[in-house]
């Protein structure tokens, strides 16, 4: 994905700090919007996971830090819950006026709560998704139950919240109030999406059955499982990002993709870690190494591509060639192992050369066939087109291109 650092001011004038994350062929068929949980910031891992997996199926998404967080303008003692979903609509009216009205609305925590109520004035949004969210802003003062008498007695208190100190005012306890009495979830009306896990010890499973008791339909719930609050696990974040770039699919009208902007087959982007993006003209996909290697292991590495290009190909070429002959071929498996040989007896390698590639490739077949045709089918594996290319010698040519 294309990771674009930005800036829009608020309401109050104050400098807000994003990133715009759009897909590798940089042309979006909708922009998404997400709000990150109380304690966190637009960097946090599992945030950035949720974004790959929709910048994936071609959405764009905006993730800021509110007002007085991370590295925004702004003091966090003088915020509150309402000017917390005003920054939501400052980042609506900034994606409207430079790029294209939001469709989708994400929000995390109690940022999740935050969608929900911006929800009502960001008229462009088609679905509204919340991923372990208080059903009422009101649930952030079980977070400062030790707290709340000081609060109310000095006018603020330094609390601690996820492991950070942050000042809270009286302010925000009155704000969080007078939102309680005029939010209406019922009022939405929109689709949505509702994931939480039912081991959540910050917000507990029961606020996602009364988000979903109060909204219209449709509506979704999706259990997270053993997932924690903020998703720490990898497999966790990757999870709810892939759901919700399948489920939005089906609620939100997008722009027909556009073909991809390069005069060649495919583009790859790669950033600042292995994780690769990969994108043709109509599909998307990513490479990564293992862990051990160095890499995040999102996707199968270059060589597992490699080897997988061979049996792709291998099993396309005996199903047409089987249908061609009309023969009772029911499926193909093609077993593949990628790795690098010593090369003492290769003739024609280069001097320097240690070692050379192996393939090897174990073609499995079902089907009522004779011997005949089976030792046909072989002779055709080994004429596959990719099979022709890994065989023969290829020119590869490079230039350097600026962005």
């Amino acid at each position: 994905m294309t990771a674009l650092k930005v800036q829009f001011k608020n309401k109050e004038g104050l400098q807000l700090a994003a990133r715009l994350e759009k897909p590798a062929n940089n042309t979006p068929k909708a922009y998404a919007i997400f709000a990150h949980c109380f304690t966190c910031s637009k960097n946090l891992t599992a945030i950035a996971n949720i974004s790959r997996a929709l910048t994936q199926v071609g959405y764009a998404v905006l993730r800021f830090d509110f007002a007085g967080l991370g590295e925004s303008e702004g003091d966090f003692a003088d915020t509150n819950f309402t000017s917390n979903v005003s920054d939501l609509e400052a980042a609506a009216d900034y994606l409207t006026k430079e790029y294209e009205a939001p469709k989708l609305l994400i929000g995390h925590s109690l940022g999740g709560t935050a969608v929900l109520v911006a929800s009502l004035n960001i008229k462009s949004a088609e679905a509204v998704v919340t991923i372990g969210s208080p059903a009422e802003p009101q649930h952030v003062t079980h977070l400062l139950t030790t707290d709340i008498d000081e609060i109310e007695k000095e006018g603020k208190a330094e609390v601690n919240i996820g492991g950070r100190s942050f000042m809270i005012k009286k302010q925000f306890l009155d704000d969080l109030e007078q939102v309680h009495k005029h939010h209406r979830i019922e009022e939405i009306k929109r689709p949505l999406l509702i994931l939480h896990s039912p081991i959540d010890n910050v917000v507990s499973i029961d606020n996602a059955a009364d988000i979903y008791k109060q909204a219209f339909h449709p509506k979704s719930f999706v259990s997270l499982d053993q997932a924690d609050h903020l998703l720490s696990n990898k497999e966790d974040s990757m999870y709810v990002g892939n759901i919700i770039a399948s489920w939005v699919s089906r609620y939100i009208k997008t722009q027909d993709v556009t073909p991809l902007k390069t005069d060649k087959h495919l583009v790859t982007r790669t950033k600042d870690s292995f994780t690769t993006e990969i994108m043709t003209e109509q599909h998307s996909l990513i490479a990564d190494e293992p862990q051990d290697a160095g890499g995040t292991d999102l996707g199968p590495s270059p060589y597992e591509l490699l080897a997988a290009s061979l049996g792709a190909c291998t099993g396309m070429t005996l199903r047409m060639y089987a249908d061609h002959k009309k023969w009772p071929l029911q499926e193909v498996r093609v077993h593949l192992k990628h790795e690098k040989i010593h090369a003492e007896d290769c003739k024609e390698c280069e001097e320097d050369a240690k070692k050379i590639d192996h393939i090897e490739r174990i073609i499995e077949i079902e089907g009522d066939l004779d011997q005949k045709q089976k030792e046909r089918l072989l002779e055709i594996a080994n004429k596959c087109p990719v099979h022709k290319t890994l065989n023969s010698p290829t020119k590869i040519i490079t230039e350097l291109r600026e962005a």
